[in-house]
């Protein structure tokens, strides 16, 4: 598959670099493409990736990834063109942009979600949320103990959700629909719980969610 990658930070980055070497292409969507960011990106992808603006990347491709700021999602979508019919996979968690997001928590949820709130702005997209509860440092190799983490996606495209279950599956992740797009406002709070695990207990950052059946 050929990927527009919305935020070439820590997540974004590394889910492109990630599916490039499981054989897709990432077109990583930014402002500017001779960042040294961008191109150690596109040298770590080793010949699957390539930079384009956003509209562009875009445009060339069926599947985006929007994983920018909570702050910058609503202007990277309106910047991003026609989403019209695109499967958007929304990896934003709703959180401040600054040292005190973990005490003030999510900054929507309850009665919608950042995901949601994703699929109003950007008209006609097939959001599918995923990849919000894990760290961005255990993407690329989601085995723990010989298990494979569980990564939960939800969104009401039943065709969008095969596509994303397929990029997660290529990762190695065991991925669960947990059902329609309302569903993100149950994924972001476990978000937020795998950040406090993370960052404020000695558990640390190298563990994931898991299902375990009998």
């Amino acid at each position: 598959m050929k990927i527009a990658i919305i935020g070439a930070g820590n997540v974004g980055g590394t889910l492109g670099t990630a599916w490039a070497g499981k054989g897709h292409h990432a077109v990583f969507a930014v402002r500017n493409v001779n960042d040294e960011k961008v191109k150690k990106l596109i040298s770590d992808a080793k010949g699957k990736a390539t930079a384009a603006t956003i509209p562009d990347a875009v445009a060339q491709c069926d599947v985006v990834l929007l994983a920018t700021p909570w702050q910058g999602a609503r202007e990277a979508l309106q910047s991003a063109g026609n989403l019209a019919g695109k499967v958007l996979i929304d990896a934003v968690n709703p959180l401040e942009s600054s040292p005190a997001f973990l005490e003030k928590g999510l900054l929507v949820g309850h009665t919608t979600s950042a995901g949601e709130q994703i699929a109003q702005w950007a008209k006609g997209a097939k959001v599918v949320k995923a990849f919000n509860t894990i760290g961005s440092m255990n993407v690329s190799n989601p085995k723990f103990g010989g298990q494979s983490a569980t990564m939960f996606i939800c969104g009401d495209d039943a065709d969008a959700k095969k596509t994303v279950k397929q990029l997660s599956d290529d990762l190695g992740f065991e991925t669960v629909d947990a059902g329609s797009l309302k569903i993100a406002r149950l994924l972001e709070p476990m978000a937020m719980l795998w950040i406090h695990l993370a960052f404020t207990t000695t558990l640390g950052p190298n563990f994931g969610f898991k299902i375990i059946r009998k």
